[in-house]
């Protein structure tokens, strides 16, 4: 299989220019089978290639796999191929993209059917697939690169899809600018890497990397601006902002963005560059903190949100929060393990909350919801499936991954993990809340909608099961050793931590301690269930109407700690004086003024010399005269 890696990215590329040059002037369902059907052959692909990766790792081989397509270009010594690298990191990703990938299109068919843009929305998807697989097969960081800056490129064209809506486009625009201000920092890292390596090559770099002293300062430099580039791709402090405004575009978009691509670029990149990372203990603090911070503050927002989406976006910033908690305390495999999963239940919630947006015809606030449990069964049956495993309860994945990170940080250090289980909490709680609101209680929308009110198509509904079920099992493939299981991912990836567990901190607590830490865990999910039962289906309380003031920690937490207002003070609004200023003096009084003076000069001069060819004989006649006058007295003169 390993002569056939190249087609995974392609097959979805073929699928892209397929769909862009004529998906609007086919059928919707002949464009429909080209986007999803390209998918799922490149997930058919990734699936064989994984076999041969497990095969290799059962024979205790790595299961690496390198490609070398050609040599891309050359500057003196530096060589930079266009190769690709499958191991047992990469081998999981293109699974989750192409497989998640697969059943996002799959819903998008059904979601999109109406839209006149069915055939772009394929092309855009497509593409996002390809660079995603891009940037997981890369074997340098310069083809990672690519795919970074692609998945970038396709965020913005699917979160402005209905980009007539000013503030769908703003949104785009936003999305946009702050990942790019992340990516400088990617781009910097590279002329670091270069300059303290010699190359690009994973396989160069790591092993020089590993020969070097803890607390280098080149290695600090480069991890820090690497950590720059996953704060803006995978949204964290300070530039998260712009994934909550990523609910501009189409549901679909939502759960490929949120859950299988690129928000899980950026962990992926310190996954891969875990030697790196752990020889910059400063740099791991920094994560960690950074991760913890995130994640309680997107929580904190999310408790009082009304609209559902909105909701699961911050809900996927304290999640990616999590995973650079784990990320920072050492616990890599754990903090992979959580991209696994989330890519499942999140995934799941999202498609979720676009077939009950469907069923309401566009409408998003859960205050004109309620009781829509008997409508939409299916719907709500996997919703609670993935509600369940985002909060962390057994035995659902959600359990598994974030309990593992939550004891790596209960052993680096008790104050992070007791505000890592304050905001388990707030997780348990916001999405029972979202659940209720939206499920349970009395339907508080129009008659007319409660008139139309219907389970979505299979086109629709079966992706949302097969995540169900996914959300239920995935757990059950790095069952920890107090739980009688033999961390089997962790075995899997050993390979990619090799060289740096030496330096990483390994879990070492007791069973009883991690039995203890499950149990607190577990139990305080259970009662925020309880609690926000009670609130919200017992008592009936309903969030606050807009007009109606909020006080305290309420208001801040409504209006998002103002943090987009702190942004528009401090940068956008002097950014836009600065321009408007640089626009009227520069622009228009300088440059403009050089410029027109020069025109306007010739043009006075032009209109001057105009006048002496007036048309009449006389005139000239007299000119003439003058002129030979003046010779004449010019050659008596200079005699």
């Amino acid at each position: 299989m390993s002569e056939l890696i190249w087609l995974i990215p392609l097959i979805p590329f073929i699928g892209f220019v397929i769909n862009g040059l004529i998906g609007n002037r086919v059928p919707k369902a002949v464009t429909a089978v080209v986007g999803c059907g390209t998918v799922l052959l490149s997930f058919v692909l990734s699936l064989l290639v994984y076999f041969e990766v497990a095969a290799a790792r059962d024979t205790g081989a790595s299961g690496e796999i390198f490609v070398h397509l050609f040599d891309w270009f050359t500057v003196g010594k530096l060589n930079v191929a266009l190769s690709f690298l499958v191991d047992p990191l990469s081998a999981i990703m293109l699974l989750v993209i192409t497989g998640v990938g697969f059943l996002i299109h799959l819903y998008s068919a059904s979601y999109m059917a109406a839209d006149d843009g069915f055939g772009k929305f394929f092309a855009y998807l497509n593409l996002f697939i390809f660079f995603m697989t891009i940037l997981v097969l890369g074997s340098n960081y310069l083809v990672m690169f690519i795919g970074w800056e692609g998945v970038g490129l396709c965020s913005y064209l699917l979160i402005g899809f209905w980009f007539k809506n000013t503030s769908y486009a703003s949104a785009a625009k936003k999305a946009f600018v702050m990942n790019r201000i992340g990516d400088l920092g990617f781009l910097i890292a590279m002329f670091f890497i270069l300059e303290t390596f010699g190359s690009l090559e994973y396989g160069a770099v790591f092993a020089e990397a590993a020969n070097m002293p803890v607390g280098s300062t080149a290695l600090l430099v480069i991890t820090l601006l690497l950590f720059v580039a996953a704060t803006g791709k995978s949204a964290q402090i300070p530039l998260f902002t712009w994934l909550p405004d990523a609910m501009a575009g189409p549901t679909p978009v939502s759960a490929l963005i949120h859950a299988a691509t690129m928000v899980t670029a950026g962990i992926y990149m310190v996954v891969r560059s875990n030697i790196l990372f752990t020889l910059s203990p400063i740099t791991m603090e920094i994560m960690a903190v950074v991760g913890l911070a995130t994640a309680l503050l997107a929580a904190f927002i999310a408790i009082t949100q009304t609209d559902i989406k909105k909701v699961l976006a911050y809900s996927t910033v304290s999640q990616l929060g999590y995973m650079f908690l784990g990320l920072g305390v050492g616990a890599f495999t754990g903090a992979f393990f959580h991209v696994l999963t989330h890519a499942f239940f999140k995934a799941l919630l999202f498609l979720g909350a676009g077939s009950v947006i469907h069923a309401m015809h566009d409408e998003q606030d859960m205050r004109r919801m309620g009781g829509l449990r008997k409508a939409l069964p299916v719907t709500f049956i996997t919703m609670l499936i993935g509600t369940i495993a985002i909060s962390g309860i057994p035995p659902f994945a959600g359990f598994f991954s974030k309990d593992e990170i939550l004891a790596h940080t209960f052993q680096h250090q008790p104050i992070l993990w007791a505000i890592g289980f304050l905001t388990a909490l707030c997780t348990a709680f916001y999405m029972f809340r979202l659940l209720y609101l939206t499920f349970f209680g009395k339907f508080r929308g129009a008659e007319e909608q409660k008139k139309h009110l219907h389970e979505s198509p299979w086109q629709m509904t079966v992706p949302l099961v097969v995540l169900a079920v996914l959300s239920i099992v995935g757990g059950f493939i790095n069952i920890p050793e107090a739980l009688g299981g033999q961390h089997n991912l962790a075995v899997f990836l050993a390979p990619i931590f090799e060289a740096g567990s030496v330096h990483a901190e390994a879990l070492t607590l007791s069973h009883s301690t991690e039995y203890l830490l499950m149990g607190i865990s577990a139990g305080g999910a259970l009662i925020m269930a309880f609690v926000a039962y009670n609130r919200y289906v017992k008592k009936e309380t309903l969030p606050a109407a807009d007009t109606q003031a909020s006080k305290g920690l309420h208001k801040l937490s409504y209006r998002k700690l103002y943090v987009d207002e702190f942004y528009d003070a401090l940068i956008v609004r002097p950014l836009n004086r600065l321009s408007v200023g640089f626009y009227n003096y520069i622009d228009r009084t300088g440059i403009d003024g050089f410029v027109n003076g020069i025109g306007n000069f010739f043009l006075c001069a032009g209109r001057g010399i105009r006048q002496w060819q007036s048309g009449y004989v006389g005139f000239y006649m007299m000119m003439m005269v003058v002129s030979v006058i003046v010779i004449l007295l010019y050659a008596v003169f200079s005699i």
